[in-house]
C-alpha cells in the first residue's frame, strides 16, 4: 500500500488542527519535566563554570517557549505548511516513519542512506514526499534528508505530536549551545557574566535554533565539535574529545556542512598556535593560503565539486527558488562567476549583505523590525569593544584570529549566495555569537563604563 501523501495543508485546516493539539501539548510538558530532571543529575549540565543549573534550566524553558512562537507564527500568520520549514520536513517524516510498520527494510535502508537510491524508493516513497528531492538539485549532500529523517526517528517517541519535537529540538541546541559555552569558557574564563547572554541570548540564536529547523542540529553540532578541539578536559577524560569531535563533525557534515569548512581554517591555526606559540598571524596567513589554495583547485582534485562552481550555482538556484516564490525581502546580488576574481570583487558587497541588509527590508513586517534591531546590536558591540580595547600585547592573538575567520569566512559565504534577507538573518545565526566572543576578547573591563553590562570588573 502506497503511503499517504504529504501534501500541503489548507489554512482553515491549519487553524482547525491547532484546536486538537492539548494531547501533544501535555506529553510536550511531560517531556519537558523529564528532561529538566534528567540535566539536573547529569554533570554535564549540572556542573557549569559560572552557569547554575537553575539557569540553564531556564534557558531550555525560554527556548521552549519561543520554539512554540516559532510554531504559532507558522500557524497563524503564514499558514501554508508546504512552504514553512519547520512543518514540511515534519510532515514528510510521517511517509518515512510509516516504512518502519509496513516495510521495516525500507524504514531502514532510507534512515541510514544504504542501499535506497532505486525506482522503488522514488515511486513508493521519495516521490510522495514533497522535499526529498529539491527542485534545483546539485552535486551537494541535501540536507533536508538529514531533517526528515530526524524528525521520523524522534515521530517514534512524540507519536506524531508536534510540540514534542519542538521539546526535543529545544533539547539538542540547548546541549549545544552549553557545549559552546563550556569550550569557549577557558578562553574567556574573566567574562563569564557576558558569556551566558553572548551565547544564549541573541533574538535570533533563541528563536530560530529553538525550532525544529536545521539550525537546531546545527549549533549542536558546532557547540560540541568545538567543545572537543579547544575545549579543555581532565586526563581521565582523554578519550572524550576524540569522541566529540567526530559527532561534531558527522553532525555539520549532513547539516550545514559549508559552516564546517568555514571553521576549519582558523581552528586550524588555532591549534598550530596552540602546540608552537609565537607568530600567531603568520601562522594563520600560512593556513589560510593553503585553503584558499585547495579552493581554487578543487575542482581539478574532484571533478563536479569546484567550491567556486558550486557556489555560484547555489546562489542561482537560491536567486530562482527566491523568485518563484515572490520573497518579500528579495535583494539582487551581483552575479557570480565561477572564477576568483568575480568573488574577490563580490566580497565588500557580501560582507554589506551580511551586516547591514536587515536594515533594508523594514517595510516588510514585524519580523523584519525585530531582524533590525538584533542588527543594531550585532553592530554596536563590537564598536563599543574597539572604543574601550585592552592593550594590544594583552590581547589573545590566536584567539581572535581564529574567531575573526569564522565569522568573515561565513559573512562572506551567507552574502554572496543568499538573496533574501529574512533567510540571511536565519542563516547567519552561528555567527552572532563569535561577534560577542571577539567584543570580550578585546573589551578592557577595567576601562569600560558603568553602563556597559556583563562585564566582570574585579
Amino acid at each position: 500500500m502506497r503511503p499517504q501523501s504529504a501534501t500541503s495543508t489548507p489554512p482553515e485546516k491549519s487553524r482547525a488542527s491547532t484546536l486538537r493539539t492539548m494531547p501533544g501539548v501535555l506529553l510536550a510538558i511531560a517531556y519537558t519535566a523529564f528532561f529538566l530532571y534528567l540535566m539536573r543529575r547529569t554533570p554535564f549540565f549540572a556542573r557549569v563554570p559560572g552557569l547554575g543549573m537553575r539557569t540553564i534550566g531556564a534557558i531550555f524553558v525560554l527556548k521552549i517557549i519561543a520554539g512554540t512562537a516559532l510554531w504559532a507564527v507558522y500557524t497563524f500568520a503564514y499558514p501554508d505548511r508546504g512552504t514553512a520549514d519547520i512543518f514540511k520536513f515534519f510532515d514528510d517524516s510521517k511517509v518515512l516513519y510509516e516504512a518502519l510498520w509496513t516495510a521495516p527494510g525500507d524504514f531502514m535502508r532510507m534512515l541510514t542512506g544504504v542501499a535506497n537510491d532505486s525506482p522503488y524508493f522514488d515511486e513508493q516513497y521519495y516521490g510522495v514526499m514533497n522535499n526529498w528531492v529539491r527542485k534545483y538539485e546539485n552535486n551537494v549532500y541535501n540536507d533536508s534528508h538529514t531533517m526528515i529523517r530526524f524528525n521520523a526517528v524522534l515521530r517514534l517517541f512524540s507519536f506524531g505530536e508536534y510540540h514534542v519535537h519542538t521539546v526535543f529540538a529545544c533539547l539538542v541546541s540547548t546541549t549545544g549551545l552549553v557545549a559552546l559555552y563550556r569550550a569557549v569558557h577557558p578562553l574567556l574564563v574573566d567574562f563569564e557574566r557576558g558569556l551566558m547572554p553572548a551565547i544564549f541570548l541573541w533574538p535570533s540564536v533563541l528563536f530560530w535554533s529553538s525550532g525544529v529547523l536545521k539550525e537546531s542540529l546545527l549549533v549542536f553540532g558546532l557547540g560540541v565539535l568545538l567543545l572537543g578541539s579547544i575545549g579543555t578536559w581532565p586526563d581521565r577524560l582523554a578519550w572524550r574529545p576524540v569522541v566529540a569531535i567526530i559527532t561534531g563533525l558527522a553532525v555539520m557534515l549532513v547539516v550545514k556542512f559549508y559552516v564546517l569548512m568555514c571553521l576549519i581554517p582558523g581552528l586550524l591555526a588555532w591549534w598550530w598556535a596552540r602546540a608552537r606559540p609565537g607568530r600567531p598571524f603568520l601562522r594563520s596567513l600560512v593556513v589560510h593560503a593553503l585553503a584558499l589554495f585547495a579552493v581554487l583547485i578543487s575542482g581539478s582534485l574532484v571533478p563536479g565539486y569546484g567550491v567556486l562552481d558550486l557556489l555560484a550555482i547555489k546562489q542561482r538556484d537560491f536567486i530562482g527558488m527566491a523568485t518563484g516564490v515572490d520573497s518579500g525581502s528579495l535583494l539582487l546580488l551581483p552575479t557570480l562567476e565561477p572564477d576568483i576574481f568575480s568573488f574577490l570583487r563580490n566580497a565588500p558587497h557580501a560582507l554589506c549583505m551580511s551586516f547591514f541588509s536587515p536594515f533594508e527590508v523594514l517595510h516588510t513586517g514585524p519580523l523584519a523590525w525585530m531582524g533590525a534591531a538584533e542588527n543594531v546590536l550585532l553592530l554596536f558591540i563590537p564598536l563599543i569593544a574597539l572604543r574601550y580595547a585592552r592593550p594590544w600585547p594583552s590581547i589573545d592573538k590566536a584567539s581572535l584570529l581564529f574567531l575573526l575567520s569564522f565569522v568573515l569566512l561565513l559573512s562572506l559565504l551567507i552574502g554572496w549566495t543568499v538573496p533574501v534577507v529574512g533567510a540571511l538573518v536565519r542563516y547567519r545565526v552561528p555567527i552572532l555569537p563569535f561577534v560577542a566572543f571577539i567584543s570580550l576578547i578585546v573589551i578592557d573591563p577595567h576601562r569600560a563604563p558603568r553602563w556597559v553590562p556583563f562585564i566582570n570588573r574585579s
